[in-house]
């Protein structure tokens, strides 16, 4: 499961006091100043009820199974963790519907076109919040380069320059030379995104079909294959294992999500951060075509109207200009809507990164390209993972392995199409 993890946290994870009644419940796996902040902001917000019924911090570390399964209003999460936050795959309430139904102000066209991409339907309508999402980045650590006799400051561009630097660095007698988190979002979805090649669609009568078996992911596949049995890569796990691998030190090079690089800066190493590779023998790859994916504040079904009226004014809260800035520089999560953009840039943010995000965030991308949160791509993933897992086992080659994937899913009568509340 994933941990946002970072230095001290508060003694205390739970908010103020609030009066007893529609107090609603939401649920995290923070750490950090991420966990600092969301109490500071859920303070203010408690604050500033006059009288009404404010929110509630549960933190997930320590509760056992029982804990989990009774359900809380709110929940910041990754939505392939529900299993690990819930114990079981929940029902969720649409964000909209919330919104709407509360008489609360809410625009999905406020946002950047890629980041409600990430977290609505196949109606454009948005599902979650998105508070917590990522571009895959490479991550290196300049430390290790530096005694590998590597330029500490030069990123491999392409997956074959990271080979190079991947047998440099083993050569040197560095253990782990690369690894990655998040292995079927950077793998396969990025990898299909930055080469032109869309895994997701729907056919005329509009049944949905996933292709996981395109040429460049069996190229792709079969070369990290490769690395792992040569131990250029070292496989931790299918989530977001390895992140622990790299900001420890025991990892030279990491694939993963952007927000850990602020975490990096503060591990005792050099850390670079640059563009994800890619295959520059593919013709109309567009490298910097990502797909931003990570942790969304969902709402959870069969609660009250008056708890749903503070779930709609606590995002509403979280949804101001300032509240925003101040959750972005904390926790290095992507800004959701272009007003945070100049205060972060005021603020000293890198202008090379934030004008590299803001580039792709502000383009729009089909919805039919992607999987969307739901019954989906949840279940698209776990069945890549399986499939993943034998390919390191040695037991299946990588087109056989995808090919697998692919018509595993397709034959699933959930398809691509489900949505998040029918899970």
């Amino acid at each position: 499961m994933r941990r946002i993890v970072g230095g001290l946290v508060l003694a205390a994870a739970l908010a103020a006091p609030v009066q007893a009644g529609d107090e609603i419940v939401l649920r995290h796996a923070l750490s950090g100043p991420a966990l600092d902040t969301l109490t500071t902001l859920v303070r203010r917000f408690n604050s500033g009820q006059k009288g009404k019924s404010g929110v509630v911090l549960q933190d997930l570390a320590g509760m056992d199974e029982d804990g989990r399964r009774q359900l809380p209003h709110l929940a910041l999460l990754d939505a392939d963790d529900s299993v690990a936050f819930f114990g079981t795959l929940p029902r969720f309430k649409m964000l909209y519907q919330v919104m709407a139904e509360s008489r609360e102000k809410f625009d999905a066209k406020r946002f950047f076109p890629l980041v409600a991409d990430a977290v609505d339907d196949m109606q454009g309508r948005l599902q979650a919040l998105p508070l917590g999402l990522s571009l895959p980045v490479l991550m290196w650590n300049k430390d290790v380069y530096r005694k590998a006799g590597l330029d500490p400051e030069k990123a491999p561009k392409t997956w074959w320059e990271l080979q190079e630097h991947a047998g440099r660095l083993y050569d040197a007698g560095i253990k782990c030379p690369y690894t990655s988190s998040r292995f079927a979002w950077v793998h396969l979805e990025n990898l299909s995104s930055q080469h032109g090649e869309d895994y997701a669609m729907r056919e005329k009568n509009g049944a949905p079909r996933i292709a996981l078996n395109r040429l460049v992911n069996v190229k792709h596949l079969a070369l990290m294959a490769s690395w792992y049995k040569s131990y250029y890569l070292r496989y931790f796990g299918a989530g977001s294992e390895s992140d622990r691998k790299f900001i420890s030190g025991d990892c030279a090079i990491l694939t993963g999500e952007s927000y850990l690089y602020a975490e990096a800066q503060r591990a005792g190493f050099a850390a670079g951060v640059a563009a994800m590779p890619y295959y520059d023998d593919v013709r109309d790859a567009t490298p910097a075509r990502f797909l931003p994916d990570g942790a969304a504040l969902w709402v959870l079904a069969n609660h009250k109207k008056k708890e749903y009226q503070v779930a709609a004014r606590f995002v509403g809260f979280m949804l101001r200009p300032e509240v925003q800035v101040e959750w972005v520089r904390a926790t290095g999560f992507l800004p959701m809507t272009p007003p945070v953009v100049e205060a972060l840039r005021a603020a000293g943010v890198a202008p090379t990164l934030l004008d590299a995000a803001i580039r792709r965030l502000s383009e729009r991308k089909p919805a039919t390209a992607r999987t969307k949160h739901g019954a989906g791509l949840y279940r698209m993933r776990e069945i890549v993972n399986q499939e993943i897992a034998e390919v390191w086992a040695d037991s299946k080659p990588a087109k056989e392995a995808l090919d697998t994937a692919t018509r595993r899913f397709n034959q699933e009568p959930a398809g691509l199409g489900g949505a998040a509340s029918a899970r």
